[in-house]
């Protein structure tokens, strides 16, 4: 199997969905690929410096220490890594004209998330081989795209509500403890049977990220 198809395929097909999910008024395909282009590559790289910092600052290497893979995984991956998405999202794509209708919060930011984990998931594929690609094609790609979808939700609120402000760090939060929960039941697998955590975390996700989906659908001034 070829290990780049393995790895690009999943996000791919997550992107197709959400595309065909924005159904009364399609983004603009060049603004698509600047949002992921740029989630492959500033996002990663702002994830990279902030992860070296904190990483220096606060103790994670004990790993049989659940309160410090607690905090490694809430705040020096989950956090970290969503604020990194949560920027990119709102200083180029929730600034720009074609973010135009609440729905587009939850595309731009699934371009941005897929960027970074196909990215993501191109280095762990390569590194680790088919079996781990596969394995990731229905876990970790699919989750960043929930935490995306949930983030997307209140930043294309917070683009048409006074409340600007509040709504995008309500984004980056609900993104932040979903991300942060998923990974913390997989980082204690010291601790039998965690791993269902992780698995009922990103569960209740996709449920919720649905939800997210058709109320910004039903609520498109562009719906007929």
């Amino acid at each position: 199997m070829n290990l780049l198809l393995l790895a690009v395929a999943p996000a791919m097909v997550i992107i197709l969905y959400v595309y065909y999910k924005d159904r009364f008024e399609k983004e603009p395909i060049k603004f698509l690929l600047r949002n992921f282009i740029l989630g492959a590559t500033a996002s990663i790289l702002i994830t990279f410096v902030l992860s070296a910092v904190l990483g220096n600052l606060i103790p994670t290497a004990d790993e049989k220490s659940i309160l410090q893979q607690f905090v490694k995984a809430f705040i020096v991956v989950a956090l970290v890594e969503e604020f990194a998405k949560f920027v990119i999202v709102k200083y180029v794509a929730q600034n720009n004209k074609e973010f135009n209708e609440p729905f587009d919060g939850i595309v731009y930011a699934v371009m941005v998330s897929m960027g970074f984990a196909t990215l993501e998931n191109i280095l762990y594929t390569f590194q680790y081989g088919a079996g781990t690609g596969i394995v990731r094609a229905f876990t970790a790609v699919p989750a960043h795209a929930t935490f995306a979808i949930l983030m997307g939700y209140f930043m294309g609120k917070a683009k048409f509500s006074p409340n600007k402000t509040q709504l995008n760090l309500f984004g980056l939060l609900a993104a932040t403890l979903f991300h942060g929960a998923y990974d913390f039941f997989l980082f204690i697998d010291f601790v039998p049977g965690t791993f269902v955590g992780a698995i009922l975390s990103l569960f209740v996700g996709i449920f919720l990220s649905k939800k997210a989906m058709k109320r910004h659908q039903n609520s498109s001034q562009f719906k007929a």
